[in-house]
Parts: structure tokens; sequence; C-alpha cells
């Protein structure tokens, strides 16, 4: 959507101002919600934009195998144990902001139990939800990610890319720093909210000693009088309110690209807008206004009398024809010139 706009174009934009390259990667952790569709789409999305990963392409499904190994690896070095805990109980234990959480009972469980049980887990000997893989690291820290969180949970769903060869896999946050560790990035651009998340990317980094990517935070476009939460946005296509995702009242890429918008436009709004490291809320005006511009520079000019009213020009000679010259594009001489008649 218009809010990702920001993200990719950052992205990119950064890479090429600095002689960098710029990965597309598809985070495709939570095999339920995956499909190739979205994947499809949101390439078609990024080439509209007018950028190329050449052949730079990745999914963190690429990585399940390093990813099962560099979990192996933190229970061999006691940070990381099998709990046995419903995701209710998970949940509860973990605390408020103002209350620390309660250790797990299966917390200090020995390696090499842990060992066996997630070896277990990935044979498909449980059920779903039975059990997690989570990091121990401080169900006391401030910041509540850090509580003990999950890197693994069983799930019985056929991925769209690695069909029934997994029945665990990793989270998201498991999944991200390695993953950019894996491709030699050095910089990982993402929006505020990522921003609590860092210190435990930082932590699995550290203990597995794989590099450490750099991440920088940005405040997110919040465009007003617009939706632009994914959640919502699908309710509206699988509710029928819209025809899909192309919807031009959706604002969606797809949908403002029907609507007539360019990526032209589009990436000078971003260019415009600017980065900030608070959030705030750019007027929808803002985005109409840099269309025009634009619109104004590239787009030809033709004028015609749809409902015309007969005029005669008594004194111009009844046989008389002349052909004038007209621009195309008053401000673009090299869009040329039309030949108009003009008689009585």
């Amino acid at each position: 959507h218009l809010g990702h706009a920001k993200s990719i174009c950052l992205n990119f934009q950064l890479a090429a101002r600095y002689g960098g390259r710029c990965n597309l990667r598809f985070d495709d952790t939570n095999p339920s919600k995956e499909s190739d569709e979205y994947v499809q789409s949101i390439q078609r999305d990024v080439r509209w934009l007018g950028f190329d990963w050449e052949d730079r392409m990745f999914f963190a499904s690429d990585y399940f195998g390093k990813l099962y190994d560099c979990a192996v690896e933190l229970i061999e070095k006691g940070v990381a144990y099998v709990c046995d805990l419903p995701l209710e109980d998970l949940r509860e234990q973990r605390g408020t902001v103002t209350r620390p959480g309660r250790p797990s009972p299966y917390r200090d469980r020995n390696v090499a139990e842990n060992l066996d049980l997630f070896q277990r887990m990935r044979a498909g000997e449980f059920p779903n939800g039975a059990r997690t893989l989570r990091a121990k690291i401080d169900m006391a820290a401030g910041n509540m990610i850090l509580r003990d969180p999950v890197l693994y949970r069983i799930s019985h769903v056929a991925h769209h890319r690695t069909g029934d060869a997994w029945c665990i896999y990793p989270t998201y946050d498991f999944a991200h720093g390695q993953s950019d560790a894996f491709e030699n990035i050095t910089h990982s651009i993402c929006t505020l909210e990522f921003e609590i998340h860092r210190p435990l990317y930082d932590w699995f980094l550290e203990h597995l000693n794989i590099g450490r990517p750099r991440q920088i935070e940005f405040a997110r476009l919040n465009l007003g009088y617009t939706v632009l939460s994914k959640r919502r946005l699908l309710q509206l296509v699988e509710k029928g309110v819209v025809s899909g995702w192309d919807d031009p009242r959706m604002p969606t890429l797809a949908g403002v690209a029907r609507r007539g918008y360019t990526p032209e436009a589009l990436r000078l709004f971003c260019e415009r807008i600017g980065l900030a490291k608070v959030n705030a809320r750019i007027e929808f005006a803002q985005l109409e206004n840099v269309l025009r511009e634009d619109l104004n520079r590239c787009a030809a000019r033709a004028m015609a009398v749809l409902r015309p009213l007969k005029l005669v020009i008594t004194n111009y000679p009844e046989d008389g024809e002349e052909w004038l010259e007209a621009v195309n594009h008053p401000e673009d001489p090299q869009r040329g010139t039309r030949q108009v008649p003009f008689s009585r």
C-alpha cells in the first residue's frame, strides 16, 4: 500500500545513492498467511515504482535449514529451551509493563533434553501448539520483547514454497536478523515499530557470531484520512466491499495506478516528505499536489468542444482556411506541435 511506497523508495534509493545494492526478501515465516499471489503482486508493485533487484530476490524460507542449525546452536550453548506451556499461559507469565514475568517451569531443562525435544518437534511428533522453542534471556527485562521470546512454533501447515518439508517454523523475530546476516546486509532500514526488536536481533547475532547488520529505524508513512492497515484492507477485499486489491478506491499501489497516479509522482512524494524519527501524519492533499505537479509536467494536452455552438465570422472569406500551429504541452517543447484549422 501507499505506506510501503515510502519504505521501498527509501531502501532502493539509499542503496543507489551510496553505490550499494538493495535486496528484495520475503519474510515468509508464517505458512498460513503466505501465498504466491502476494509474492507476484509485490514484485509487480516494486517494478512499477521503478526499482529493480536484479537477481537478488530471497525468501526467509531459503534459510529454514540454516535457521534450524542456529536454533540448535543456541540450545547447545544453554541459551534456548523447549517450553511446554500453552500459548495462553505463556502470554500470562510474560508479565506486564509494570510487572516482571515469571520463569517457565521448563526453563532449566538440560541441554540434552532440549535437543531431543527440539529434534522430535522437527520430526512432527507433537501437535500444533504443544511446544515452543524459547530464548533464555531475561523475564524481568523492561523491554518485554526480551522476556524469553518464542523462536520456533509447531505448525502442521504446508508452506507455499517448501511444501510439507517442515512442521516447525521460525518466528519473524528469529528469522529477520539472521537472514540479514546470511545475505551480508550492512544496513537494514525499517520502520519505528521494529526499534524495540533491535536488542533482540542483536542478542541473536551476538550469540551466533554471524555478523552484525546495522538496523536503522524511520517513521512510517501515516496518511490523513487513509486506512493503511493490511489487516483492515484485507477485510475489505475478503468481504467483497471492493473488487480486489487493485480497486481504484484502495490505497494500494495497484489501486492508485488504476486511478491515474504515476510512479514518478509517488517517488517525488516520498522524497518531499523526507525522513524523521517521530511518527507524524501527512495530509492527503500533499500527495495530490505532487501528482498534479507531475501530471502538469508529463500529461499531453488537448482541447475538444463536445457541444459546439455554431459561430460565423462574417468578415472572413467564405472559402478561406488557415492552419495554425498549437503546442502539445506548454512546458515541454519536446512534445512537439499539432496543426489546427481555422475558417469562416
